[in-house]
């Protein structure tokens, strides 16, 4: 689903100085599949997640998606991949604070262009996480467990073909972090999309199709 070929991330620091984020990254993503971008902070993983997700360029190398490489698409071309083809779940959910679940869902769509039933498609998507009877509930009125699922129903909501979960379960107890990584394996089943997320939590590590250990810059596992 996602190659990565020889990709190298380079930071200028003060002084004249610079920091190398990412040293020559050679992986494959696999499709259908959840993938796990593991490693200690400060190791590289959300760098590569950026990279992966057209959200930053490398400073060398080439990044293929679905067999198209990405490196070298415009601004405008690289928004467009983002919005069509490509969900996204932040460590902070980030919900809209006035809009209830089912708003927020809906109100994705519409930013990406979906052309189908928004409000069947947004009921049925909080209901491939469990939240079909949270819908008209406002963030405030929900737990942390049910915001990070609310925003993972938002994110596949427009049906891309890649999920990016950047530390998803970091401000989850155990349980929740757990159940929430379920949710992720069902949607693999269940929507055949690719899902790569990045953690630190080791308890998590066996639940991957595919785990990819970073340290410094350099994939050391995978």
């Amino acid at each position: 689903m996602i190659k990565v070929e020889n990709v190298n991330k380079i930071f200028p620091i003060a002084g004249g100085e610079s920091f190398h984020a990412l040293k020559d990254i050679n992986i494959e993503i696999p499709g259908g599949c959840l993938s796990i971008l593991k490693g200690r902070s400060g190791s590289g993983k959300t760098t590569l997640m950026n990279i992966l997700g057209a959200l930053d360029r490398p400073t060398s190398g080439s990044v293929f998606f679905d067999d198209k490489n990405i490196t070298g698409l415009s601004d405008a071309e690289r928004d467009l991949l983002r919005r069509k083809e490509i969900g996204f779940v932040f460590q902070s959910v980030a919900l809209i604070p006035m809009m209830t679940a089912y708003e927020n869902v809906e109100f994705s769509l519409r930013l990406a262009g979906f052309e189908g039933d928004r409000k069947a498609r947004a009921e049925e998507a909080l209901r491939l996480v469990g939240l079909a009877g949270r819908a008209g509930h406002l963030p405030q009125e929900m737990s942390g467990g049910e915001q990070q699922r609310v925003a993972i129903a938002r994110a596949i909501a427009h049906r891309p073909k890649v999920l990016f979960a950047d530390e998803p379960t970091a401000e989850l107890d155990t349980n929740t972090g757990l159940h929430v990584v379920k949710i992720f394996k069902d949607l693999v089943a269940s929507e055949g999309i690719t899902v790569v997320m990045t953690t630190h939590d080791t308890g998590l590590m066996e639940i991957g199709d595919a785990v990819f250990e970073l340290e410094d810059g350099e994939i050391i596992n995978g």
